[in-house]
């Protein structure tokens, strides 16, 4: 009986010791075969982005392409005659209806007749503003 108890303890130290190692050799190929798949995900990523640039390149000449097909039209038209001038106020008018504003807005807010304050105020705004104006007017030439 002790024979026996050696013997099938023998064996299971015989079975471990060779399930250890094919495991190990399991355990490694498992190994290769990923390294393998991730170079084949890397070379397929390559080839995609080798893709956009190539794709981008294509569409890169289809500009430059139509950019040297833009026709330029050259128009030997005469130039069409410039607008005549408007005619510039004169100082004196420019005086005028700015001392009319300036008035109106200062007989409104002083008097307690808001409209009649207002309508007297521009007339003696108007009226020291042309005189003003007039007095550029006369310095100028």
């Amino acid at each position: 009986m002790k024979y026996m108890y050696v013997l099938v303890a023998s064996l299971m130290i015989i079975s471990c010791k060779k399930a250890d190692k094919e495991g190990v050799m399991n355990d490694n190929q498992a190994t290769v075969d990923s390294i393998k798949q991730a170079s084949i995900d890397s070379m397929k990523m390559e080839m995609v982005k080798q893709k956009a640039i190539d794709s981008m390149k294509i569409e890169m000449e289809k500009q430059q392409a139509a950019k040297e097909k833009e026709v330029v039209v050259v128009n030997n038209q005469a130039p069409a005659p410039a607008a005549p001038e408007k005619k510039k106020w004169s100082s004196t008018a420019k005086g005028a209806v700015i001392g009319a504003g300036v008035g109106a807005a200062t007989g409104a807010i002083i008097s307690k007749k808001k409209g009649e304050g207002a309508i007297i105020g521009g007339l003696a705004g108007a009226g020291v503003g042309a005189g003003t104006g007039a007095i550029i007017d006369s310095k100028k030439e």
